[in-house]
């Protein structure tokens, strides 16, 4: 038998303890996820530095992105930046408006980048013509049940080409419409083996509920989440996009009990960080981002 060295072996150990360091460093939260990142936090930089920025991203610690605000390039460009990068799309947002206009391609676009999630990262109304710039009118229930109507049916599309179709929530999901919460009605009127939700807690809150009801009331809806932080006060303001956003950690939210309850009661299958505005230079941001989840599950 081959006999090695002290000096190697001591070598040879500290390699395999370093590579295990950073396989754990490659995850995060008590889901045991892949760290992940909504590149809508980065649109400002992508749309200056496209392949910098995800290499930032990467150097960050993520390893998997969700699909916004990306330059107008091709599908195919924009996979090699990713590839180069060593990022994995897994899934990709787009407002109803343009999933109803273009469907197939945004489907063949987004299957090009890898992804298994579409998710509508807006609604739309039954009547657009008569309805204004998107979100300028408020949407009625009979908008909320168009909006679950299609979801079905794109679902049922998204599926044939492999992929998993979805809905975002922002605050208007949680405003009572004529006695109903529109949010509940998605989720009552959508076929479970066709669309799936990806729950933003942080918008959630801001709205007034708590995920943890939501991820506990509605076993087995909710495959990924979005996962930011904003410094709440007791008086709510006006309008409620005017919530201070800022780091993973130093605001309002805890997240252990978040996490602790969709480990419980959901098949969670990604997180994603979504950094909407920057406190501090954007890349330490994401660095901070990173550190809290990885905390999360020590």
């Amino acid at each position: 038998m081959t006999q090695i060295s002290r000096r190697k072996f001591i070598g040879a150990t500290a390699a395999v303890a370093a590579l295990s360091l950073a396989d754990r460093n490659m995850f995060a939260n008590p889901l045991g996820l892949p760290l992940g990142i909504q590149l809508y936090s980065v649109r400002q930089q992508m749309a200056e530095d496209f392949e910098g920025t995800l290499a930032a991203v990467s150097a960050a610690g993520y390893t998997e992105v969700e699909a916004a605000a990306l330059p107008k390039k091709t599908a195919q460009e924009v996979r090699a930046a990713l590839d180069k990068a060593n990022l994995h799309c897994v899934s990709a947002h787009h407002p109803f408006v343009d999933l109803h206009a273009r469907f197939d391609e945004i489907v063949a676009y987004d299957k090009e980048l890898g992804a298994k999630f579409i998710i509508c990262a807006s609604p739309g109304y039954r009547t657009p013509a008569s309805a204004g710039a998107p979100g300028s009118t408020p949407f009625t229930l009979d908008d909320w049940h168009y909006n679950a109507e299609q979801f079905n049916i794109m679902g049922e599309k998204t599926a044939a080409a492999g992929i998993q179709f979805g809905y975002h929530n922002h605050v208007r999901e949680f405003a009572v419409t004529d006695g109903k919460t529109p949010y509940m009605e998605l989720l009552r009127l959508t076929d479970p083996k066709k669309v799936t939700f990806e729950l933003d807690c942080g918008w959630a809150i801001v709205a007034g509920v708590h995920p943890v009801e939501i991820l506990k009331n509605n076993p087995n809806r909710i495959s990924m989440l979005h996962v930011k932080d904003f410094k709440l006060t007791v008086t709510p303001p006006a309008d409620p996009h005017d919530a201070k956003v800022t780091e993973l950690g130093r605001g309002t939210i805890d997240y252990v009990p978040i996490f602790a309850q969709a480990a419980r009661t959901q098949h969670i299958q990604h997180a994603f960080v979504e950094q909407e505005a920057f406190d501090i230079p954007w890349k330490e941001s994401l660095k901070v981002d990173a550190d809290y989840l990885r905390s999360l599950k020590s």
